[in-house]
């Protein structure tokens, strides 16, 4: 029957959010994570909070194990509301071992990702990601659940063909390097499929003063640099020069982060959760950047 205009309708975004967690080590991603409805989570490296009790599987250690924790949960009969993969960074390495173990267009198998022929490894590697995304794909629109995938962050060099090059927060995946044209990029392909990319950090904020006065600041010479603040911690929600973020349901750009607060910060934005507390107030946060 082909399309008329009588097709028209009113559509807005109602299936659980498929959102990223990232930042540095011990910044409360983990934790972050297991405040949200009835999560459980797939373990792939170690690292448990010390302060929290997680729903696993215990740790996975191969690509075909996650597969099975996830066939479990599609299959199976549970409440749970919120699948957490902790963490995608290091999931990578169980996808470059099954890429590996699969090998090439003709079934050779190789020891290592770089013994592929022309890096053509990360492209298959790209198939194995899309396979593990349309496992999360169906818990979410078959199950209802929401994904929450945590990262590791890097510091990375942004060169921007109008800017002189700057530091950025980003995602710890991999990403081809500039002049790699056509080489695979695991990172856009997930920046794409997902909802929102919140990074944790620190309200670190760099002064610099100096006994010669004011006009010595600038002066890298003379000036002495140090950090302050670093007590309170924000989720970003918004990319910008600095940091790699984005969401599709209006969070506010920096929201502040108090432990066992984190998911009411955020449910009145995201779908999918009935009965949520009301939103906190986003805080503003000058960017230390």
């Amino acid at each position: 029957m082909p399309i008329s205009l009588a097709d028209l309708k009113q559509v807005r975004a109602d299936k659980p959010p498929r959102m990223l967690i990232y930042g540095p080590p011990g910044i409360g991603k983990t934790t972050l994570a297991s405040e949200f409805p009835n999560a459980v989570f797939l373990q792939v490296e170690d690292g448990t909070p010390g302060d929290a009790e997680l729903t696993s599987f215990g740790k996975l250690g191969t690509y075909g194990e996650v597969v099975e924790a996830l066939a479990a949960l599609y299959e199976g009969d549970h409440g749970y509301k919120t699948l957490v993969i902790d963490s995608v960074t290091e999931m990578q390495k169980l996808v470059y071992e099954e890429t590996c173990t699969r090998g090439d267009e003709n079934g050779v198998s190789y020891a290592r990702m770089e013994d592929f022929p022309y890096s053509k490894g990360f492209m298959f590697a790209t198939t194995v990601w899309q396979e593990f995304i349309a496992m999360l794909d169906a818990l979410r629109n078959d199950r209802g659940m929401a994904i929450i995938l945590i990262a590791h962050s890097a510091i990375q060099e942004h060169k921007d063909p109008e800017l002189p090059a700057y530091d950025q927060h980003q995602i710890s995946l991999h990403a081809p390097k500039k002049g790699d044209q056509g080489r695979a990029d695991h990172r856009a392909l997930f920046e794409r499929w997902l909802d929102a990319v919140i990074l944790l950090k620190r309200n670190v904020v760099i002064k610099a003063d100096d006994k010669t006065g004011v006009a010595a600041k600038n002066d890298k010479s003379t000036a002495r640099v140090r950090a302050a603040g670093g007590e309170v911690v924000t989720m970003n929600t918004v990319g910008k020069p600095s940091l790699n973020a984005k969401n599709r349901y209006g969070i506010p750009a920096t929201v502040r982060y108090d432990k066992g607060q984190g998911f009411a910060a955020l449910a009145p934005y995201l779908p999918g959760f009935e009965e949520t507390p009301a939103p906190m107030a986003a805080v503003k946060q000058k960017d230390a950047a």
